[in-house]
């Protein structure tokens, strides 16, 4: 338990979802509380006859972890009686019919909250210490960075704001542009029979450098990654017009008909090129670290990643999704230790260390990303990419 921890009271919401987490919450999630500060994960499910089961296994994690809390000779009985209230007072008011991929509970004395996330977690975990586990939440958030999405053909283009499975339209920055052609392209196409070829008289050139004009103005201001779906000829005219904004696009979706269809149709058309954008983004941290290398910026493994956390010296940290590792710490540096292992005279013990490196990097303001099983297989699963070393 840490001297001088504090309680940062929250309030109460029947639905705290990754959109919800700013980084003011989340630096408040990350304050020390009075031992024990309880976290529990639980992978839910969205459909029946699975999610069914999820209220049981909830309130079978509540009944171990008040087992454990009652075999801690840490936790007073005043003390465990009220954060298993809180537990309870937290299952109480969660409706799982809103359920998404994973639930993370937090409690300590006084306290509860609860999140809906839509990135699964690898397994149920009862997580006892003097800090909340945020991993979920910050591999959440990660997952749901915002975006902008163009749509558009050659009578409107409009601009969506999107974060993880939500999509809303902006009616911002000039958008929504309509143009109105004399002609319109599938009645041109009628007459000709070319469906290949479009935007070929001056009006519709400019109703495409309308729309280039807000894309710059719209990434200028509030740059974010950017799709753009349309027809493939438009898409090849828009890249071509005005300051080519849309070249900026980090993916395009060629597709018809989305410049006037709703949300939930433009969220499963842009589906595969996000899935494309968030693999992009990991392969680009993986890049970084070989970069890093032959500079020697490059830290890996445990003992190494989490020094660098702790001095501050980290720019960007790089974990394998599902690690974790309980450690002895001796004399500064780390070992790996068993799952039965407690704090003795040879060291004290670390439930996961892991979780408290990326609470450190966060902390001094490191990029986290989450990557794959394996993906760091040589690196000891877990490497990052340091501002400065030290000299000699």
């Amino acid at each position: 338990m840490l001297e001088g921890a504090v309680v940062v009271p929250f309030r109460n919401e029947v639905r705290m979802r990754t959109n919800d987490l700013t980084n003011e919450v989340l630096a408040k999630l990350r304050k020390p509380r009075p031992y024990p500060a309880v976290t529990l994960v639980l992978p839910t499910h969205r459909t029946k006859p699975d999610k069914l089961q999820d209220p049981v296994r909830l309130r079978n994690l509540i009944a171990e972890t008040g087992r454990r809390l009652a075999e801690d000779p840490q936790v007073p009985a005043a003390v465990r009686a009220d954060v298993i209230k809180q537990l309870e007072q937290a299952e109480n008011e969660l409706d799982l019919t809103y359920a998404l991929d994973t639930l993370v509970v937090f409690a300590a004395q006084g306290e509860h909250q609860f999140w809906h996330l839509t990135r699964r977690a690898d397994t149920e975990r009862i997580v006892i210490n003097d800090t909340f586990l945020t991993r979920n939440l910050v591999a959440a958030r990660a997952q749901n960075r915002p975006y902008w999405v163009l749509t558009f053909d050659e009578e409107k283009a409009r601009l969506w704001s999107g974060m993880g499975e939500q999509l809303t339209e902006e009616h911002r920055y000039g958008f929504p542009l309509e143009h109105e052609p004399i002609v319109s392209e599938r009645e041109r196409a009628s007459r000709t029979g070319d469906f290949t070829t479009g935007y070929r008289d001056e009006a519709e050139l400019q109703h495409l450098r309308d729309v280039d004009a807000g894309l710059s103005k719209v990434l200028e201001t509030e740059p974010r990654p950017l799709l753009v779906a349309g027809l493939q000829h438009g898409l090849t005219a828009l890249a071509d017009v005005g300051a080519h904004a849309a070249r900026n696009a980090l993916a395009t979706v060629p597709r018809g008909g989305l410049a006037n269809a709703r949300a939930s149709v433009v969220h499963d058309a842009i589906a595969p090129a996000r899935a494309e954008l968030l693999q992009g983004r990991a392969d680009e941290a993986l890049r970084r670290l070989g970069d890093a290398i032959g500079r020697k910026e490059f830290v890996a493994g445990i003992d190494e990643v989490w020094r660098a956390a702790q001095e501050g010296r980290l720019a960007l940290l790089v974990v394998e999704e599902p690690y974790r590792q309980k450690v002895r710490l001796t004399g500064g540096h780390l070992s790996p230790a068993a799952d039965d292992a407690v704090s003795d005279e040879s060291g004290e013990v670390r439930d996961d260390i892991v979780d408290e490196t990326v609470e450190s990097a966060l902390s001094t303001e490191a990029e986290v990303v989450f990557v794959a099983d394996g993906a760091l297989a040589e690196h000891g699963r877990i490497a990052g990419v340091v501002r400065y070393t030290w000299a000699g």
